[in-house]
């Protein structure tokens, strides 16, 4: 075994993805010292995507005081990648670890997730990497794009920063002051749900409930986010109601493709790209990958499917480390894993597994490890 990438998703609520590379990467090398080991953490949008994106890549963090959910005063980070890649993270401004208990999606903003963008833009960035994920919002982007330049207009002629709870006072809107720092970059907005902006399946009925809101709140709110495709549709000619990722973080998703012109697309395509996975592929004899559960919603290209995938295409085998394994998971071989091993050793409850997972993991590892060396890998 001469070359091994390890690229995990972290196992919610148990351990980060960079813990688990560590992990598994310590646990390879006591088997094959001299083994070339690539460990890349993988981040899907929420919180600790800049840290996951500093570590695989390098950089530095750079620090920004903006607005947080209620407006106030906030020091918030984006990230800088040693390519001139710039990434934010928007739970960092706008997610529910800032609003604590206090949770009314209908009155918090991305504000300040825009001042984010706006600075990193303004910071020579050849690109911009947005991650949604973990918002305690419901604006469809509005205050992002309002921090930018974006005019939102009452029925009175009167400029407004819309929050969930007053999109259905938007008359119109002008894009035309976007600021020029934004037009000239890529941008590139990381969605692992592929929700619509409105209706049963979007953000509000969806999201808004883990976010405080209501079932009335949630009716207004979703109300406001049809009311917003509309206008959006009129004054941008961009049509979001039923575009696939518009109701992430609360219909950013939506606002980032009609506001900002970027495109929307997986975490996992983001970092596999961002990562040159292809030409790391070459040389590699095995990549391990894993998440907290796989399921059959890991079939619809989450990462250990998004990675199965590309290193299949290379020729490369995957492996799998979960915590748990679903039922409906057999089409997961047909995308390039060769096997799918759970760390749950002891077949015990989530409680108590989580608090033993490290050890479990390595454990599994070490065993993976033992038989493919039994195997002559």
């Amino acid at each position: 075994m001469r070359n091994i990438i390890i690229i995990p998703d972290s196992f919610k609520g148990t351990m980060s993805s960079a813990r688990i590379c560590r992990e598994v990467k310590d646990t390879f090398l006591r088997h094959w010292p001299d083994a070339k080991i690539t460990t890349i953490p993988v981040a899907d949008g929420g919180e600790g995507s800049v840290d996951a994106f500093l570590e695989a890549l390098g950089g530095e963090k750079i620090f920004v005081e903006v607005k947080g959910p209620y407006g106030e005063v906030l020091e918030s980070y984006y990230g800088l990648l040693s390519d001139g890649t710039a990434v934010v993270e928007m739970a960092a401004a706008a997610g529910l670890p800032l609003v604590g208990d206090n949770k009314q999606a209908e009155k918090t903003t991305t504000f300040g997730v825009g001042q984010l963008m706006l600075a990193a833009a303004k910071s020579g960035c050849k690109k911009l990497i947005v991650g949604l994920g973990g918002s305690a919002t419901n604006d469809g982007g509005c205050g992002a794009a309002c921090a930018c330049g974006v005019k939102f207009y009452d029925k009175n002629g009167v400029a407004f920063v819309p929050v969930g709870e007053t999109l259905a006072e938007i008359a119109k809107i002008d894009d035309e002051g976007l600021d020029p720092s934004l037009k000239k970059i890529e941008l590139v907005t990381m969605c692992d749900i592929d929700n619509p902006l409105c209706g049963p399946q979007g953000a509000a009925a969806v999201f808004g409930p883990q976010k405080g809101a209501s079932p009335a709140c949630v009716a207004m709110l979703d109300a406001g986010l049809e009311h917003l495709a509309e206008v959006v549709k009129k004054d941008l000619g961009k049509e979001i109601r039923e575009l696939s990722g518009a109701g992430a973080a609360g219909g950013m998703g939506g606002g980032m493709a009609a506001f900002f012109h970027s495109r929307l697309q997986p975490g996992i395509t983001t970092v596999l790209e961002a990562v040159r996975f292809d030409e790391l592929l070459k040389d590699a004899d095995l990549v391990i990958t894993g998440e907290g559960k796989i399921d059959t919603q890991s079939l619809r290209g989450k990462v250990v499917i998004g990675v199965a995938r590309a290193a299949k295409a290379a020729g490369v085998p995957t492996v799998a480390l979960v915590g748990d394994i679903g039922d409906g998971v057999l089409p997961a071989y047909d995308e390039g894993l060769i096997g799918i091993f759970s760390i749950n050793r002891v077949a015990v409850p989530y409680a108590i597994a989580k608090e033993r997972a490290l050890s479990d993991l390595s454990l599994t590892a070490d065993n993976l490890a033992r038989f493919m060396k039994a195997l002559g890998r």
